[in-house]
């Protein structure tokens, strides 16, 4: 693309990330209520779709207070570095042969980098509090997301080796005889996981858990600052799709009847729903149990996938 339309796609891409998110809300609430046999958004608009632009005014309408005893500059700081990271991430997503912002041959490594820079975020956001609950929550959620990283990397290391390559575009065209997802379902299993954990998403959003922490790390935040995080997690949970997708699930790759990019988004659409069944079927664990299934399980399932993955490597090149 020449940059004109390159500037233009990014602004497209930012612009559709965000609605996305928001619209994710008032999906996601209508969802659960369907599963869970309830009401959800019913009252603003056709099926409480204005429900969304109802909570952004409310929002935006708040008092912008920042509490006396806080870091001024690091707490307002916070709240937008998870969703830059966010944001960037979605720079290397490819969503065709043709359509992608950025194609770089350390696609995969720059999306690493840029979930592990998400964890500053709600560090920082609990540290600059000065409040005993937002920093129990800022470090649960440091240590819950420094641990998940190491598997979520790990996981993906059978994918770089079946393509040969860190670029995104090489790991789909390396899936078009069989998905990655059927020879590398362990490393799906564990990078699916890690991928919850990381955006804090139910079962797994123990580091704002509401019952024994009050909000955790946000606990001292209120109107757009709060929704900046909110919007963080969101566009978190839009983008562990979007790269499960390109990973394990062929990206664009499917049959003629449909262009390359309706495939990318129906099946980044059916893994978000996949999440929100997860959030309105699996209880929350506690915290010890989190920590123990990422170092007792995830770890030994990341490493026997790692040895397999290499062992018939070698034996397939003779």
């Amino acid at each position: 693309m020449s940059e004109m339309n390159t500037l233009l796609f990014g602004l497209v891409l930012l612009l559709s990330a965000v609605g996305l998110a928001a619209g994710l809300t008032w999906f996601e609430r209508r969802l659960l209520g369907i599963w869970q046999d309830r009401y959800g958004p019913n009252r603003l608009g056709p099926f409480g779709a204005l429900q969304v632009l109802a909570d952004m005014l409310k929002l935006l309408t708040k008092d912008d207070w920042v509490p006396p005893f806080a870091d001024r500059v690091v707490f307002v700081f916070a709240p937008t570095a998870i969703v830059i990271a966010m944001l960037m991430g979605f720079a290397v997503v490819p969503f065709s042969p043709e359509l992608h912002l950025l194609d770089v041959n350390i696609g995969l490594l720059f999306f690493l980098g840029m979930t592990s820079l998400a964890v500053y975020s709600v560090l920082l956001g609990g540290l600059a509090s000065n409040n005993k609950y937002a920093l129990l929550g800022g470090l649960r959620s440091a240590a819950q997301m420094i641990s998940y990283e190491v598997f979520m990397g790990l996981s993906l290391m059978g994918v770089v080796m079946l393509s040969g390559s860190f670029s995104l575009q090489a790991i789909v065209r390396a899936q078009e005889d069989l998905w990655f997802c059927v020879h590398q379902f362990l490393g799906l299993y564990v990078f699916l996981i890690a991928g919850i954990a990381e955006s804090h998403r139910l079962p797994f959003d123990l580091p704002e858990a509401e019952h024994e922490l009050t909000a955790g790390f946000h606990t001292e935040y209120g109107g757009m600052k709060f929704a900046m995080f909110m919007l963080g997690e969101y566009l978190g949970l839009i983008l562990i799709a979007c790269m499960i997708t390109t990973l394990f699930f062929g990206g664009w790759l499917g049959p003629d009847f449909l262009p390359p990019l309706a495939w990318f988004l129906l099946k980044t659409g059916l893994l978000i729903l996949f999440f929100v069944l997860l959030r309105a079927a699996i209880p929350r664990p506690r915290y010890d149990q989190l920590m123990s299934l990422g170092w007792k399980v995830m770890l030994p399932l990341t490493l026997v996938n790692l040895a397999a993955t290499g062992a018939v490597a070698l034996w397939m090149e003779g």
